[in-house]
C-alpha cells in the first residue's frame, strides 16, 4: 500500500532544532505534492508547510506560525521530503504527519493523502 514514514521527532528544548523525515513506500514523491501537517489532541489537523512536485517549481507554502523557522524539502530522486523545525517552541508539539497530493491551493490536509502514522515531536524544557 502506497504511503509515507515519518521519522525524526522526540523531545526536544525550546529553541533548539530538529529535522523531520518522510520516505515515500511504493511511489515517487517527486511526482507529487507533498505536504507536512501536526494534530494535538482535540483539534484539527493542520497544514505546516506544503510544496509542488518537482517539475512544478513553485515556493513552498507555509502556516504563518512557522514562517521563518520551519523549511521544507524534497531531495529529487531520494524520495523522501524533510521537514527542518528551529527555534521551536512549546506550541509546535503536536504529532506530525506527511501526505502527498497532485497538487494543492492552500495546503489542506483534505488535498492530499497516502498519509503515515506520525511522529510525535515534544517541545519542552
Amino acid at each position: 500500500q502506497d504511503h509515507f514514514v515519518e521519522s525524526g521527532g522526540g523531545l526536544v528544548q525550546p529553541g533548539h532544532s530538529l529535522r523531520l523525515s518522510c520516505e515515500a513506500q511504493g511511489f515517487i514523491a517527486d511526482y507529487y505534492a507533498v505536504g507536512w501537517f501536526r494534530q494535538v489532541p482535540g483539534k484539527e489537523r493542520e497544514g505546516v508547510a506544503c510544496i509542488s512536485s518537482s517539475d512544478d517549481g513553485n515556493t513552498p507554502y507555509y502556516d504563518r506560525s512557522v514562517k521563518g523557522r520551519f523549511t521544507i524539502s524534497k531531495i529529487k530522486h531520494r524520495n523522501t521530503v524533510y521537514l527542518e523545525m528551529n527555534s521551536v517552541k512549546p506550541e509546535d508539539t503536536a504529532v506530525y504527519s506527511c501526505a502527498a497530493g497532485a497538487a494543492y491551493t492552500s495546503c489542506s490536509p483534505a488535498e492530499f493523502g497516502y498519509w503515515g502514522q506520525g511522529t510525535q515531536v515534544t517541545v519542552s524544557s
